[in-house]
C-alpha cells in the first residue's frame, strides 16, 4: 500500500496559511501590497475588533478580470510573474500567488471587483470549510473590495495564540505605518471599530512627505533628524530618507524603518552597517532612529527567501553594506554646531527686539588657568569681544567676578557664529555663551573631548597604519571556512596592519599586528574580524578597538572639570566645535551643548504673560 499521498487543496493551503496568515496583520500586509501592485492610489482599511471579526480592505486600483476571480483565489496563481527569469528580478511586493487562497483557507472572503474598462463588476465569495468560489454580479466602482471576516474560525486551535484586541491592532496599525512610509504618492485611510485612526494624504514634496512621516513616526523625529540622500553612480545604488541625530536615540529598536526598492525590511547587513555608523557618537545600549530607502537593481537582491519576505539577500552584500555605512557616517560627520544643518537651531528663533538692540552683559571674570593641551589659543575674529586681562581667583559660589563687559553691537549680530561667543563659566564645568538664539550651555570636558579625539583619529590616518612583529607568533585553530576567508582577505588584513600566514587546513599564524594593538587579545580579534566579513563582507572591529584607545587617551588629554578657563580659551573651544566633525556628542554619546532659545528663557520668567 502506497504511503505518499498528494494532500488535498483545502489542507495545502491550511500548511500555507501557517506561514503566511500569522495574524490579522499578516493579512492586511497581503491584502494592501496585492493593492499596491494593482496601482491604487487611494486604500482604505476598516477593521473591527483588530481585524479578528472583520478586515475590509478597498483600493481604486486596476481591479480584476471577471473570468480571473475564481482564479485568483486558487493557490500560485499570480498575475506577476510568468518565467523563471521574473523570479530573479522581481520588482512587486506580492509575486508567489499564495497570499488570497491561504486566506480564504482560513476565513469567509468575499472578493468584489471592476476592471477600468468593464461596465460591471462580479463578486466571488468562499469559506474555509469547503473552498468553493461563488461568482455572482455586484455594484462597484472600478477598483477592489477584499472583505474578510471571522479569521481562524475554522480552525480554532489557532484562534487561542491570539493575542488581546489592543496588541493584535497594535501590529495591523504598524503594517500601515509601514506601508504608508513605502508609498508616499497613495493616500491611506485606517478605520478600527468605526473610528479614524489615520488619514494620510498623498505627499509628492518633500515637505509634505516630512509631515506623513511625522504623524507616522512622530513630529520629534523629524525635528531631531537629518536628511539623507546619497547616489553611487558606479554600482547603482541610491540611499535617501531620514536619521535621528545620535541625541535621539531610542531604548529600543522601536523607530527604524528599511526599505529596499519600496520593500519593508528586517536585515542583519543592514542593521550591522547602520550601527557602525553610528559607532562613535551613540551612547551605550542606545539604538538609532531611521527611515530609509535603498533603492537598486532588482536582480541584484533576492525577495524570495522567506516566507513572510521581510529579509532579503543582497547578491553584492559587501558593496552595499559599505555604501549604507559610508553615506549614513558621512551625514553624521557633518553633524557641527551650524544654524544650516542642526535641527535644534533652526528651529529656536530670537525675539526680533533682540536682535536690534545693543547686548551688555556684566562679564564674571575667571581664575587664569595654565595652557590647555589641543585648545587653539587664538581667538576668531568675529563681533567686538571686550575683556579686561587680570583675573580674579573663584568664588565660592562657582563664578569669579570682576568689570570686563562682552558687547554686541546690533549690526554685527548677523555674524555672530552659530554657538556664539564665551560670557562666563559655570562650576568649572559648563561654559556659558551667547549666541542669536539666545543662551549656549556647552559642557567643555565633552566638547574637547571629541575635538582632540578627532584630531587624533586624523593624525592616525594621515600616517597610516604602523605594524610591529611579534616576538612569538601566535597560532590560531580556527575551521577550515575561517582560514579560507583568512587567505581570501589576506591583502585587506595587510592594510590593517596584519600578517597572517596558513600552516594548515585549520591553523592560521599571526606574526605582525598593528602598534596601537599590540596588548590587545589578537586571537580572539582575528575571530571577530573573519565572523564579520563571512557574514557582512567587511569588518570595522580593528577599527573600532584602536579607536577605543584613542578615545581613551582623548579623554585623558581633554579640559578636566573644574578647570578655569580664560575667555580667549573659551571662545576657541566653540570655534574648534563649529570646526568639527560629531562635536555635538562626546566619545560616550553624551550631548556637548544644548540651545536655550530667548522664548524659552522668557517662559521661565513668565516674562510677556
Amino acid at each position: 500500500m502506497s504511503q505518499i499521498h498528494l494532500l488535498s487543496p483545502r489542507l495545502a493551503n491550511q500548511i500555507a496559511a501557517g506561514e503566511v496568515v500569522e495574524r490579522p496583520a499578516s493579512v492586511v500586509k497581503e491584502l494592501l501590497e496585492n493593492s499596491l501592485d494593482a496601482g491604487a492610489t487611494r486604500l482604505e482599511v476598516d477593521v473591527e475588533q483588530a481585524g479578528i471579526k472583520l478586515i475590509r480592505i478597498r483600493d481604486d486600483g486596476d481591479g480584476i478580470e471577471k473570468d480571473d476571480l475564481p482564479l485568483a483565489l486558487s493557490r500560485h496563481a499570480t498575475s506577476k510573474i510568468y518565467e523563471l527569469e521574473d523570479l530573479e528580478a522581481v520588482a512587486s511586493l506580492g509575486f508567489r500567488g499564495e497570499a488570497l487562497a491561504s486566506i480564504s483557507s482560513v476565513s469567509r472572503l468575499t472578493l468584489t471587483s471592476r476592471r477600468i474598462c468593464s461596465e460591471h463588476a462580479w463578486q466571488v465569495q468562499t469559506e474555509g470549510r469547503d473552498m468553493s468560489a461563488q461568482l455572482s454580479p455586484a455594484a462597484h466602482p472600478q477598483g477592489t473590495t477584499v472583505e474578510m471576516r471571522d479569521l481562524f474560525f475554522n480552525t480554532p486551535a489557532r484562534r487561542k495564540f491570539l493575542k488581546t484586541e489592543n496588541t493584535e491592532f497594535k501590529h495591523l496599525e504598524e503594517v500601515v505605518k509601514r506601508l504608508a512610509l513605502s508609498r508616499f504618492d497613495v493616500a491611506f485611510q485606517l478605520k478600527h471599530n468605526g473610528r479614524v485612526i489615520h488619514q494620510l494624504k498623498p505627499a509628492s514634496v518633500k515637505a509634505e512627505q516630512e509631515r506623513r512621516v511625522a504623524a507616522v513616526c512622530g513630529p520629534a523625529f523629524v525635528d531631531q533628524s537629518l536628511h539623507v540622500d546619497m547616489n553611487a553612480e558606479a554600482s547603482g545604488l541610491s540611499l535617501r530618507g531620514w536619521i535621528g541625530l545620535p541625541t535621539f536615540s531610542r531604548s529600543q529598536a522601536d523607530l527604524q524603518y528599511f526599505f529596499v526598492n519600496g520593500r519593508m525590511i528586517r536585515d542583519k547587513l543592514v542593521t550591522h552597517a547602520v550601527r557602525q555608523a553610528y559607532a562613535d557618537v551613540l551612547f551605550h545600549g542606545r539604538h538609532p532612529a531611521y527611515v530609509l530607502y535603498l533603492e537598486l537593481d532588482p536582480a541584484l537582491v533576492d525577495v524570495n527567501v522567506h516566507p513572510t519576505k521581510h529579509e532579503v539577500r543582497f547578491r553584492e552584500g559587501r558593496l552595499v553594506h559599505d555604501f549604507i555605512f559610508r553615506s549614513i557616517h558621512r551625514v553624521i560627520g557633518e553633524i557641527r554646531p551650524d544654524a544650516s544643518n542642526v535641527p535644534a537651531l533652526q528651529e529656536l528663533t530670537a525675539v526680533e527686539a533682540t536682535t536690534e538692540q545693543k547686548f551688555d552683559q556684566q562679564y564674571m571674570p575667571l581664575h587664569q588657568p595654565r595652557e590647555i593641551s589641543g585648545v587653539n589659543e587664538q581667538i576668531a575674529p568675529y563681533g567686538q569681544l571686550h575683556q579686561n586681562r587680570s583675573f580674579s581667583q573663584p568664588s565660592s559660589s562657582g563664578f569669579s567676578a570682576s568689570p570686563p563687559v562682552v558687547s554686541f553691537e546690533s549690526d554685527e549680530m548677523a555674524e555672530v557664529p552659530p554657538l556664539g561667543y564665551a560670557v562666563a563659566q559655570l562650576h568649572g564645568i559648563y561654559v556659558l555663551s551667547q549666541n542669536k538664539e539666545g543662551l549656549v550651555l556647552v559642557d567643555m570636558h565633552a566638547a574637547h573631548e571629541r575635538i582632540v579625539y578627532e584630531r587624533l583619529k586624523l593624525a592616525c590616518e594621515a600616517e597610516g597604519v604602523r605594524s610591529q612583529p611579534l616576538l612569538v607568533p601566535v597560532s590560531v585553530a580556527l575551521s577550515v571556512r575561517e582560514a579560507d576567508a583568512a587567505e581570501e582577505f589576506d591583502e585587506l588584513f595587510e592594510k590593517l596592519g596584519f600578517e597572517l600566514a596558513r600552516m594548515g587546513e585549520e591553523t592560521i599564524v599571526i606574526r605582525q599586528v598593528p602598534v596601537t594593538l599590540a596588548k590587545a587579545n589578537v586571537e580572539q580579534l582575528l575571530r571577530d574580524v573573519l565572523s564579520d566579513m563571512m557574514m557582512f563582507g567587511s569588518s570595522r572591529r580593528l577599527e573600532e578597538h584602536m579607536n577605543e584607545l584613542l578615545a581613551t587617551m582623548a579623554c585623558h588629554g581633554a579640559v578636566r572639570a573644574n578647570r578655569q578657563l580664560t575667555l580667549p580659551e573659551m571662545n576657541s573651544l566653540l570655534r574648534d566645535m563649529e570646526a568639527t566633525e560629531r562635536s555635538g556628542q562626546c566619545n560616550h554619546g553624551r550631548p556637548t551643548w544644548t540651545q536655550l532659545s530667548m522664548g524659552e528663557l522668557d517662559k521661565l520668567f513668565m516674562r510677556g504673560q
